[in-house]
């Protein structure tokens, strides 16, 4: 496909935007695309302003996004008006979401998720997590399965956990409690050598695009959720590309 792939992400911050970007310009590889944050809002996101915008940020901003999206569209994300901007929908949502507990959050319209979560699952595997969590994100957005144009991207525990195998592949405590099954990947960041380490921020996960992209291909190799998020990601875009020829 030639012509340039047009993305609509949908997440819970801009850190995870950037790793994001960063993996989908290493799977395309030279392939143009245009990739626009959605949730957070990404005018409001990038700015520094202190906020992520009307509905907040983390998983209860991308929760309160999807019922929008739900509404707006009938009832079925896949047919949101937003596909006659963007060929690719991503929602992403860590899943440490799962460990969340509605009653802490007792304010619509998170209390409906009472008995829906948490749902955690003991890790390994961390799919016995992650498939549950994914089932209810899906159902945020009234659908069963994920349509041809839409990827669910899960890492567990979270986002960092790719960041900290791409960057640290021999911390031990990664390695010792499984790379997708560490309560708190991001914790380790701050616990490298001190020449190394680098903190959760936009600016830091910028200045390592280069290394992020090309670690990617080794942890897809690695970990299961990448290898989930690359395998839809590419059946999506192959989707895009059917669709536009």
């Amino acid at each position: 496909m030639s012509s340039t792939v047009r993305i609509a992400l949908v997440a819970e911050g801009v850190t995870d935007y950037e790793v994001i970007k960063a993996a989908i310009e290493s799977m395309l590889n030279g392939q143009s695309f245009a990739m626009k944050l959605l949730q957070p809002e990404g005018s409001v996101a990038f700015t520094g302003a202190g906020s992520a915008g009307a509905l907040g940020g983390g998983w209860k901003g991308v929760y309160k996004w999807c019922l929008q999206a739900t509404a707006r569209s009938g009832g079925s994300v896949s047919n949101d008006p937003i596909f006659l901007t963007y060929d690719i929908l991503i929602l992403h949502l860590d899943a440490d979401v799962a460990r969340e507990d509605p009653a802490n959050y007792p304010v619509n319209p998170l209390n409906e998720l009472s008995g829906v979560l948490p749902c955690e699952m003991p890790c390994p595997p961390p799919s016995d997590t992650t498939d549950r969590l994914r089932q209810i994100l899906l159902s945020w957005v009234g659908e069963a399965v994920a349509p041809p144009r839409t990827v669910l991207c899960t890492p567990s525990k979270c986002t960092e956990a790719w960041v900290v195998a791409i960057f640290f592949p021999h911390d031990g405590q990664m390695i010792k409690r499984g790379w997708e099954c560490h309560p708190n990947p991001e914790s380790r960041l701050g616990q490298q050598p001190k020449i190394q380490r680098f903190a959760k921020s936009r600016a830091d996960y910028q200045a390592r695009t280069v290394e992020i992209q090309q670690g990617w291909p080794r942890i897809v190799e690695r970990l299961i959720e990448a290898r989930r998020f690359r395998d839809a990601f590419i059946a999506a875009v192959s989707a895009t590309s059917t669709i536009r020829s």
